[in-house]
């Protein structure tokens, strides 16, 4: 069964798996202890060490490990706010960043601080700019993503770091999508990965902290990992990990070449295959492996579990599922269609042949779903009025768009359509639909239940 969702967790690598079963053997001891099997711990945790500080581009006593990427983050964003309080409590981050960095700066929030969070672009790209404008005095920190978990679009870290230098504000990177295929550009000051990303075991993180920068560690601390990661290392995995860092950067820029060949053959064949797609993120500054697509008029839960019973495992930044009723933050903050959202990221070793059996089975699978859903081509008939008001209320994603796409012909060229919907996913996706299909969205406007939206009839 084809598994195209590495950008949650890609497959545990040969490496990995070798390196892993053979320190069981030898790394099951104490590290920090004197004698023969102690002593043969720390020579692995060493090397372990010097590996992944090698990866990163930093030194080996700058970097930790810790017990998952999101521990990393934690820690990483509360140890410098906490070593620079005298500086200030305001912190920076982009609007896309994943939701461990927003889960920090939300707690930053509740205990007093500030955030400012960097509006992105269409594409899901910061920019320098926009960082130098959110920076203030009082900045403690500034965190950016090296490349968006999401929609794949990498992010312009070596200009945002230089900006934040010159306002001596240090810039911690979440480089767990980017970290596999290549060291991050550019001065940064802190740094977290995760192990599964690249197909290490999960339950490792990295997390590197240059020298110079103040960092407080929070909590209860200990001896262990410089005092930034308490706790008995998982010695076995933490091996695994480095050894497939090592080996997926040995085959990475081989590899990526290969992927993008696959991607880019999605991102030309999804959009003349299937009517009504658009690609999200970056075109060209992007993961190699890692291509984003919303499908109007299409429940993006339905879509995935018939992608799965077609046997292909793929994932989702989108709201329509029965456990949320509200946009992927990425996908709002960029502006673009977010129902029938698919991700497909594939691991390294893809074959082509799994590519194509995808692309032919997704047309029929996207049909299903819409004609379930009842969208079906609607006959041409006189304007029945110059404006009309679609209540909508109570109904989910993607049927408000659904109804809107079935109004705009009973009104004529230059005639509107209000949709009345108290579905939160309508504040994004009607725009969007607006965008794609040349039709002028006017706005919204508040109700006693729910929001208006009204859309004038272009063409």
């Amino acid at each position: 069964m084809p598994y195209f969702d590495s950008a949650s967790a890609a497959p545990l690598h040969p490496v990995a798996r070798q390196a892993l079963q053979a320190s069981l053997d030898e790394g099951w001891a104490d590290p920090a202890r004197l004698y023969r099997e102690g002593r043969r711990a720390r020579l692995l945790l060493d090397a372990a060490r010097e590996a992944a500080a090698e990866a990163v581009g930093c030194r080996a006593d700058e970097l930790v490990f810790t017990p998952s990427g999101t521990h990393a983050v934690h820690t990483g964003v509360a140890g410098v706010l906490a070593g620079r309080r005298r500086v200030g409590d305001h912190l920076v981050v982009s609007a896309v960043e994943h939701s461990s960095v927003l889960h920090s700066a939300a707690a930053h929030e509740a205990r007093g601080g500030s955030v400012s969070e960097v509006p992105v672009d269409r594409s899901g790209a910061v920019s320098a700019a926009g960082y130098a404008a959110a920076l203030v005095p009082a900045t403690a920190l500034a965190c950016l993503q090296s490349a968006n978990h999401e929609v794949g679009t990498v992010q312009p870290v070596a200009e945002v770091a230089e900006v934040c230098g010159a306002a001596g504000v240090p810039l911690l990177v979440d480089a767990a999508q980017s970290l596999a295929w290549g060291p991050v550009e550019g001065a940064w000051s802190v740094l977290a990965a995760s192990a599964h990303k690249w197909g290490g075991p999960p339950g490792v993180g990295l997390l590197a902290v240059r020298k110079g920068v103040r960092f407080s560690t929070q909590g209860a601390a200990d001896e262990r990992e410089s005092g930034r990661s308490p706790g008995f290392a998982n010695l076995p995995a933490i091996v695994a990990a480095a050894a497939s860092l090592r080996a997926v950067r040995a085959e990475a820029d081989a590899e990526a070449a290969r992927l993008r060949v696959l991607v880019d053959r999605i991102r030309r064949r999804v959009v003349r295959l299937v009517p009504d797609v658009e690609v999200v993120g970056d075109a060209d500054r992007r993961l190699p492996h890692l291509v984003t697509f919303s499908c109007l008029y299409v429940d993006g839960e339905a879509l995935l579990h018939e992608l799965d019973r077609a046997g292909f495992s793929v994932s989702s930044g989108s709201s329509c599922t029965s456990s949320t009723l509200t946009p992927s933050h990425v996908l709002r903050a960029m502006g673009v269609l977010s129902e029938g959202n698919v991700r497909v990221s594939l691991p390294p070793g893809t074959p082509a042949e799994e590519v194509n059996a995808f692309l032919e089975v997704l047309p029929g699978v996207v049909a299903g779903v819409r004609e379930r859903l009842g969208v079906t081509e609607q006959a041409v008939t006189a304007p029945e009025a110059d404006s009309l008001e679609l209540d909508a209320l109570g109904l989910r994603c993607p049927q408000p768009v659904i109804e809107l796409a079935r109004a705009i012909t009973r009104v004529p060229v230059g005639g509107t359509v209000t949709v009345l919907s108290d579905d939160e996913v309508a504040r994004l996706d009607i725009p969007a639909w607006c965008a794609m299909r040349g039709h002028d969205y006017l706005g919204e406007s508040p109700r006693p239940a729910g929001t208006a939206y009204t859309v004038r009839r272009l063409s």
